[in-house]
């Protein structure tokens, strides 16, 4: 863990989407299957009203994707700092990933406001799974000039992994996880948190930026495990 120093600057203050700072979108292009596949970093309502999502998101035999409406993609563009990252094939969303701060009674909201961010969701269509989209999508949800002054987490439950269509065990799904995750600089956290304990195979990952005070590192880490120091 990085040790900070007196002269270490203070958080900076998070911006909103309507801040003409507010880091503006980039994009990556891939050619899969003969196809050219857009990725494109916080999307805003108006641009995700234009598409649709692909068929192969929505209820399957043993698995439901977390996202099947674009109503629910657009209420997370909301927040300061929130960033809807899409991967496009035409007008047709082939994955997506969404970085947002945490829910309302999460634990992580007893951090300073606006410091802990969440990757929500990352999801890809069966038919395009591993072809790189996810890490090209979180290497664009992963803006530095935002992770830097934040905590950036992931939660992993086995009980929404679509182990059905990967063919794969819940730990092998969990490895699979961690190797997507830690080219980004998230490492595993232990944390009495319930639901994170409720499998051994659940998994918590966070990355802390380089602009964390040392008395937030130390809050988070008592916080990991319910403790108030």
């Amino acid at each position: 863990m990085r040790r900070f120093t007196k002269d270490t600057p203070s958080t900076p203050a998070p911006l909103h989407p309507s801040d003409p700072l507010y880091p503006l979108p980039i994009e990556k292009r891939l050619t899969i299957h003969d196809k050219e596949i857009l990725i494109r970093s916080f999307c805003k309502p108006e641009e995700i009203r234009r598409y649709a999502f692909d068929g192969q998101f929505g209820m399957h035999a043993q698995y439901k994707s977390l996202y099947t409406k674009k109503e629910s993609l657009e209420n997370n563009t909301a927040q300061a700092n929130a960033n809807v990252t899409l991967a496009l094939e035409g007008e047709n969303i082939i994955g997506f990933g969404v970085l947002n701060h945490p829910d309302e009674g999460d634990r992580w909201q007893e951090m300073e406001p606006g410091l802990m961010m969440e990757v929500k969701a990352i999801e890809i269509c069966r038919r395009y799974r591993c072809c790189g989209i996810a890490g090209k999508i979180l290497e664009l949800l992963m803006h530095p000039s935002i992770v830097e002054k934040l905590i950036v987490y992931m939660v992993g439950y086995s009980w929404t992994w679509d182990l059905d269509g990967t063919g794969q065990s819940a730990l092998a799904y969990r490895k699979m996880l961690i190797r997507l995750f830690e080219p980004l600089g998230l490492q595993e956290f232990q944390t009495n948190e319930p639901n994170i304990c409720l499998k051994p195979e659940n998994i918590f990952m966070a990355r802390i930026g380089r602009w964390v005070s040392a008395e937030n590192q130390k809050k988070f880490k008592w916080l990991r495990f319910g403790v108030t120091p």
